[in-house]
């Protein structure tokens, strides 16, 4: 269990001060409003962060539970709802949809790279009558990222709420929720963001607190109804005992990227995403996306004579890596680098880097040059072009 050196895309590495966060002593956060002011404020922080002025709540559960909560409070039977799917965890939205009662519309597209805008209008232009659409900024199995600035602005011009799952990107990732017209942003404490496992993060947009409450029927469940935190904080009353331990890790881990400037933070993922990719391609592996890729994880085909398993568990039995392969059909083709939150650092990926290709080379694999060569070399050319 200990001393492994974890690179993959969630969870990642946990630093430190956010550990020693998590055992401070606590209050009860039932009773004593000291603690729902420390929440209020971790939650403002985040919105500072992700650039929006709407409503900021922290679930006390992984990011899944607010996947299911988005649909679940949007959801009434009949609904017709856009499910975009060019990933894996994008397709999976339809499950919750469905679960609540909603009628799934698919605009499917390839899994190699990102949704194209054009052709989503062209859709929308013969059809355009939905509640709402699903889509995922970073799709973690494959690694492809989706222009939100281009595709939730499309969708409000057609009346069209959106729900996000931003958990693999939020933190690694620009994100104008406010400027891009995101209705709902989900993230999660265990990618980007480099906290514990365990917690949601999610923005609501007024048009989605109208939308839950102009509904005809109450929301099925309670854990996973957005709707009962809307007067938390003018009751100071949460609905149910918060994880205080979790969120006092989660603020530090917050203050972390306030203290190092959300711009440096994105710049770094930048610049070794970059190098990364350029770095594989010239070492003669193939990255499995044509376009759409993102600052947080890369996607890397393995040879079928060496497959990604037993790459994996060759990394894992010699070196103590544990490494990703993916989902389904990818869980034997490649390989994910999730370079990501405190991952993300020039120090931690080198010797990751290092030990792929030592493993490689030991299975039968010669790349061009050595990984670690390639890649400082790439690193040192990369020029930036975050905002």
């Amino acid at each position: 269990m200990n001393n492994k050196l974890v690179y993959t895309p969630g969870p990642t590495e946990v630093r430190e001060n956010v550990r020693l966060a998590r055992a401070i002593s606590t209050t009860n956060p039932d009773i004593d409003t000291m603690f729902c002011e420390f929440y209020k404020s971790t939650c403002e922080k985040i919105g500072e962060i992700i650039k929006t002025k709407n409503n900021v709540y922290i679930l006390n559960g992984e990011g899944i539970l607010g996947l299911e909560a988005a649909c679940a409070s949007l959801t009434e039977k009949g609904d017709r709802v856009l499910v975009i799917d060019n990933g894996i965890f994008g397709r999976g939205f339809a499950d919750f949809v469905k679960m609540y009662g909603g009628e799934v519309v698919y605009f499917s597209k390839e899994y190699t790279k990102d949704i194209n805008e054009v052709d989503l209008e062209a859709f929308l232009e013969k059809d355009n009558n939905f509640k709402y659409a699903t889509l995922v900024h970073c799709d973690t199995p494959t690694g492809v990222l989706n222009d939100l600035s281009k595709l939730c602005p499309l969708l409000k011009k057609y009346g069209i709420l959106t729900i996000v799952d931003s958990v693999a990107s939020m933190f690694g990732e620009e994100l104008k929720v406010d400027e891009w017209k995101v209705d709902i942003a989900l993230g999660g404490s265990q990618k980007a963001l480099s906290a514990p496992a365990g917690l949601t993060i999610v923005s609501v947009s007024e048009d989605i607190e109208y939308a839950m409450k102009s509904r005809k029927t109450q929301v099925t469940g309670f854990y996973c109804n957005l709707s009962i935190w809307e007067n938390y904080y003018n009751n100071k009353w949460f609905p149910y005992t918060m994880p205080i331990s979790d969120i006092m890790g989660l603020d530090k881990a917050i203050d972390n990227i306030l203290e190092e400037g959300i711009e440096r933070v994105l710049n770094r993922h930048e610049k070794i995403a970059k190098a990364t990719r350029k770095s594989i391609k010239e070492y003669g592996l193939d990255l499995y996306l044509e376009k759409g890729y993102s600052n947080t994880v890369t996607v890397v085909e393995i040879p079928g004579y060496i497959g990604a398993k037993n790459l994996t568990d060759y990394l894992l039995r010699h070196y103590n890596l544990v490494l990703a392969t993916s989902l389904d059909e990818y869980s034997d083709k490649v390989i994910r680098i999730g370079h990501m939150g405190e991952n993300a650092k020039l120090e931690k990926i080198i010797p990751v880097l290092n030990f792929i290709d030592e493993a490689l080379r030991r299975l039968g694999f010669e790349g061009k040059d050595r990984l670690v060569d390639l890649f400082n070399k790439y690193y040192s050319e990369v020029k930036l072009i975050t905002k």
